[in-house]
């Protein structure tokens, strides 16, 4: 073996070495996710409303839009959840009425964060329920 192979050997080795030792003490931090505030719920005359675009194919597409725009910055691209709010695909969440949904998205949670979303349009909001529904 050349002294210039010898030499490779010899930093790769070290270079594998310090991998290998900070691997070891290197700990995973996962980023915590925010509880749900369970004592929030819809009034029982909003929680019964019914979706009046669940029949519209293009509305959840319009949805999806809408929550990267509104709702990703603290509940996640995907939905799940980051320390500002919870995992929206939790089965709490999704157990819950489409007028549920609709009512938390309007009016909102000052004790857990949420803002109220009634500005905008109520189409607009049910559109957001339909993407709630569509997570995956």
């Amino acid at each position: 073996m050349s002294t210039q192979a010898a030499r490779r050997l010899v930093i790769a080795q070290a270079i594998i070495g310090m991998v290998a030792a900070a691997g070891a003490s290197l700990t995973v931090v996962r980023a915590q996710v925010r509880g749900r505030d369970s004592a929030w719920s819809a009034p029982a005359e909003a929680a019964a409303r019914v979706n009046p675009l669940l029949n519209r194919p293009g509305a959840a597409a319009g949805g999806e839009k809408l929550f990267q725009h509104r709702c990703a910055t603290c509940h996640g691209e995907d939905g799940r959840g980051t320390s500002k709010a919870p995992d929206l695909m939790q089965p709490d969440v999704q157990a819950q009425s489409d007028g549920a949904l609709l009512w938390k998205i309007s009016s909102g949670n000052t004790h857990g964060g949420m803002p109220a979303f009634s500005f905008l349009p109520e189409p607009q909001r049910w559109q957001l329920v339909l993407r709630l529904r569509h997570m995956e």
